[in-house]
């Protein structure tokens, strides 16, 4: 009986991972920020999603960065989409940093045809925003 339940188990994962990699092949490419200021490099990562920043309208550094050594650092190249894992089909979660406050947040990314969700909770859920990215290629 266990060994088929290990099978049962193998042959479920066994189908879930392609459509993972599909879903994160989706996200996969340059997005826009819902400002325009701001573009970001989502790929997969692992088992997850991370994303970059590539372009930046007005070139500036991390400021407001909790830890005084980074502020000097350029946010281009900065990464802002870290440790994103599936969660359901087309969404993951994970951390999302905001270098415009320099605050880390628990967030979620939704596949949304051509854009895709990003969004970030705090007080426990209790206050959310999420914005659309456009892709860019």
């Amino acid at each position: 009986m266990k060994l088929a339940r290990l099978s049962l188990v193998a042959a479920l994962c066994a189908f879930a991972f392609p459509s993972i990699a599909q879903d994160a092949d989706k996200v996969a490419g340059v997005w826009q920020s819902q400002s325009g200021i701001t573009r970001v490099k989502v790929l997969p990562c692992g088992t997850g999603l991370c994303g970059h920043v590539v372009w930046q309208k007005n070139p500036s550094k991390d400021v407001h960065n909790p830890d005084p050594s980074k502020r000097e650092r350029p946010i281009v190249g900065l990464q802002l989409v870290s440790n994103m894992k599936p969660v359901g089909p087309g969404e993951w979660s994970g951390s999302i940093y905001n270098y415009e406050d320099g605050k880390t947040y628990q967030g979620k990314v939704k596949a949304a045809g051509n854009a895709i969700e990003i969004g970030g909770c705090v007080m426990g859920g209790m206050i959310c925003q999420s914005k659309t990215w456009t892709k860019v290629n």
